[in-house]
């Protein structure tokens, strides 16, 4: 028995095999099973009320008409924000969130507005009544463009101001997980309050004028 030998099959080489660091598991399309790469396509499984990952071709599949009789939706990749519609500090103190962040979509099954907001404890639904959900974005071009299941409105509060963009729904149960990692103490703490800027700047960069996208 060689060196090598008894250090592989010796006592212990079963624990040593169980501590070694392994490779990340590679993501693969729900559909269809092909790998995907870290950043890939999301669908909203409307049976299941969750998100799926999705190849590219998959993706593409479900963006057909009738495609899955329905079931999976794509996640489009649109990004737009309305700067002539802002919410004022009554309209955002009518919604009663605890937080300065929330997001809400339109539930086609349930065919009403939900709102949400992250926590602690991952994504809190608000239990305000959706009709003061309309109320307050009466006039706001981007609640007419949003598609129900899979695009939402992200709003945030900060310094008395409260900014509003249509986003894909999936970054927002990214943002939720995010902060459901970092949070810390009832404020959150400096670490998820950073990554809460660097969140929004990004969703600042990518947005479009809300004007481009109903242009002719």
């Amino acid at each position: 028995m060689t060196a090598t030998t008894a250090r592989t099959t010796g006592p212990g080489a079963g624990l040593r095999r169980f501590l070694a660091e392994r490779p990340p598991r590679q993501e693969r399309c729900e559909l269809c099973a092909a790998v995907v790469p870290e950043d890939h396509r999301h669908l909203v499984d409307t049976d299941k009320r969750a998100l799926v990952c999705a190849c590219g071709a998959c993706a593409l599949l479900m963006e057909q008409p009738g495609a899955a009789a329905g079931r999976f939706r794509a996640v489009p990749a649109r990004y737009l924000t309305d700067p002539e519609h802002h919410l004022d500090d009554s309209a955002w103190e009518a919604l009663q969130i605890p937080v300065g962040v929330a997001f809400l979509f339109r539930n086609a099954a349930l065919d009403r507005l939900v709102a949400l907001y992250p926590s602690p404890a991952g994504a809190t639904e608000s239990e305000l009544d959706p009709a003061t959900w309309a109320e307050a974005l009466a006039g706001s071009r981007l609640a007419d463009l949003l598609e129900p299941d899979v695009e939402a409105l992200l709003l945030r509060r900060t310094d008395g101001r409260c900014a509003c963009h249509l986003v894909p729904i999936d970054i927002c149960y990214e943002l939720v997980g995010r902060m459901r990692l970092l949070w810390q103490g009832f404020d959150g703490g400096a670490e998820a309050r950073a990554a809460l800027d660097a969140f929004f700047a990004d969703v600042a960069r990518r947005a479009r004028p809300v004007d481009e996208a109903v242009r002719p």
